[in-house]
């Protein structure tokens, strides 16, 4: 099968200028097909408050009301979207901006109401990869912000992680899918406070000692259900680290296997 990379950025990429750019170059560098998918927490969060718009968080996830949904679809589906389309043309990637709506691509449920109302929020339950394969087929790369739809007409506030997940899924019954998630640590640590002790490879069995050893706790518990989701779900194989791991050179980053 011809392979397909998937990769997620997030906020702290986004912000930064130096790193976005630094980031792109390796991204439209990086050989084959590939999508690209990304938040824009921090943007939003800021946006909402020039707008006198209170962000709410519970348990580090937004509170998504209605006045929130707009300010994200402008931030995630507009400024942050189509900035990073723009400057993938300026180095020869031929981007394209999407929400989960577009070409009806990205489908999901509200979630419902338990301990927490999160409101316009969306929990993914399908995928259209024969559509956003002929994106991929045509050469366009296509560039996912973290915005689904119900089919009703209603856009939906999508953790990027899980689109990320979901996409590979979908996309594992036509090409061997990896996925690479960017962020500002260089793997999965085994010492926090050792930015250099990246745990290498990680498989069930690795997974279940590390989570004994209380080494995977916090943020970094929801990322790896993710990641062992896919895996189970047909996706090859999960990368994590900083940008750096697209590059040929880096080899100290977590691979996430079976």
């Amino acid at each position: 099968m011809e392979k397909l990379s998937i990769i997620k950025i997030g906020g702290n990429i986004i912000e930064d200028e130096t790193s976005l750019h630094d980031f792109l170059k390796l991204f439209s560098n990086l050989e084959g097909k590939k999508i690209l998918v990304h938040g824009g927490g921090k943007r939003a969060t800021a946006m909402a408050s020039k707008l006198g718009i209170e962000s709410k968080m519970v348990n580090g996830r937004r509170i998504t009301d209605a006045e929130t949904l707009e300010v994200i679809t402008m931030v995630y589906g507009g400024l942050v979207n189509k900035n990073i389309v723009a400057k993938l043309q300026a180095i020869n990637t031929n981007a394209i901006g999407l929400t989960g709506a577009d070409i009806n691509s990205i489908k999901s449920d509200k979630r419902p109401v338990k301990e927490v109302d999160f409101g316009f929020v969306g929990d993914v339950k399908e995928v259209a990869s024969n559509s956003i394969n002929k994106l991929l087929q045509a050469d366009f790369t296509p560039v996912f912000c973290a915005i689904t739809h119900d089919g009703k007409g209603q856009l939906l506030n999508t953790n990027a992680d899980t689109i990320s997940s979901q996409v590979a899924i979908g996309m594992s019954k036509l090409y061997e899918t990896s996925i690479y998630y960017c962020f500002e640590l260089n793997g999965v640590l085994q010492d926090f406070s050792d930015t250099n002790s990246v745990i290498k490879l990680i498989n069930s069995k690795k997974y279940l000692e590390l989570l004994n050893d209380g080494i995977i706790a916090n943020g970094m518990l929801p990322k790896l259900e993710n990641c062992f989701d896919a895996l189970k779900n047909g996706v090859h194989q999960v990368k994590m680290g900083n940008t750096s791991m697209l590059t040929k050179e880096n080899d100290n980053f977590t691979t996430i296997t079976l």
